[in-house]
């Protein structure tokens, strides 16, 4: 969302000319160190909070609580094999998530639609307007949380009908090919990946013993390299 605000920004600011983008790419860098540089100290600062620490330290009972205290060799891959597989649905659901939501952002939003109103103002638009709510379905899970796993694996699949909709943006009727069906299906795109995501990242966790949740954030967070990958693959040889 920042990207989005500062490309924003630096469009409505400088002239897009040589000198122009020469500032707004250095504008980009200093905003970059200095994100970099707040995420190293929040990061040091984050291990020693009250909170994290009372949880590290129940992970530290539960690990001593196992047998032996911990598990090496034979045993541990096949409590890792166990944790896969109880979280498997949870990681189907987030392949499907980025395996649609890339397919789709940005490349058909900034190469296949086109606006003769906003011009060259129209991809930058929607790509702020994903961004921001993909930022609001990240958020959302504060407000409402759902409980149901099997409610969002099966969301995750329902945002296959993304893909006839966006087809219909370019080849439908003359109304759907305008900017408000294709601003509204962004919007939509953006909160269902941010919300779907937080939800099944925060579910797939606590679906395992405590001691093993690290573990299971772990391999849901490959399941989610390998949804990244394959919409990067869809999106690169795959024009709707």
């Amino acid at each position: 969302m920042l990207v989005s605000a500062m490309r924003v920004f630096t469009k409505a600011l400088y002239p897009q000319d040589a000198h122009g983008l020469r500032q707004s790419a250095i504008l980009y860098f200093i905003v970059g160190i200095v994100v970099m540089i707040m995420c190293i100290v929040c990061y040091n600062v984050a291990d020693r909070l009250p909170v994290v620490v009372y949880y590290k330290n129940i992970k530290k009972r539960a690990q001593k609580a196992e047998v032996g205290g911990g598990m090496t060799g034979p045993a541990w891959r096949s409590t890792l094999w166990s944790i896969v597989g109880t979280v498997k649905w949870y990681g189907i659901g987030v392949i499907l998530i980025y395996a649609v939501t890339l397919s789709i952002f940005p490349g058909y939003i900034t190469e296949d639609v086109h606006s003769e109103t906003l011009k060259d103002w129209y991809p930058i638009l929607l790509i702020s307007a994903y961004n921001v709510f993909d930022l609001v379905g990240k958020a959302l899970p504060a407000v409402y949380f759902l409980q149901n796993a099997n409610i969002a694996v099966a969301g995750s699949f329902a945002r296959l009908l993304f893909y006839p909709l966006f087809y219909g943006c370019l080849h439908g009727p003359k109304f759907f090919r305008t900017e408000i069906p294709v601003t509204v299906l962004t919007c939509l795109l953006g909160l269902t990946n941010g919300y779907l995501t937080s939800i099944l990242m925060i579910l797939a966790p606590k679906a395992v013993p405590i001691h093993h949740s690290e573990t299971a954030g772990i391999v849901i967070v490959l399941f989610l390299v390998v949804g990244l990958v394959i919409g990067s693959f869809v999106a690169w040889f795959w024009v709707i």
